[in-house]
């Protein structure tokens, strides 16, 4: 496709998209928006606030509450100290490497009495 071919193509485009956005703006629940935010966005310049400031005053507890409640609790950080080797391993779970190599060697029980500190 040539230059002059593309150059056309996007020019038809732009027409169509042209005529879409005319239609558009002839709609009423369009001009209501419209108006909506050239009322919305006149208030924050008036009063000196910014878009999230809006946004925090209309739904304070909303935006801090998902924040917190989605989250999950942290694991507990387990340190094990290996009384032979005086290796030491800290983990939040059980799926450690070195631990695990531990567990198969000297059974879950022995290690688990390795555990030196949690927090």
């Amino acid at each position: 496709m040539s230059l002059l071919q593309q150059y056309a193509q996007l020019e038809q485009q732009a027409k169509e998209l042209q005529k879409q956005m005319e239609i558009l703006q002839e709609r009423s629940d369009f001009k209501k928006e419209k108006e909506f935010l050239e009322k919305l966005q006149g208030l924050i310049e008036e009063f000196g606030r910014t878009p999230q400031d809006v946004i925090n005053q209309l739904s304070p507890k909303s935006l801090n509450s998902t924040a917190t409640e989605n989250r999950r609790r942290k694991r507990k950080l387990k340190v094990y100290r290996n009384p032979i080797t005086n290796e030491v391993v800290e983990t939040r779970g059980g799926n450690h490497k070195t631990l695990k190599l531990w567990k198969e060697d000297h059974g879950s029980e022995v290690v688990e009495s390795w555990l030196a500190e949690e927090r």
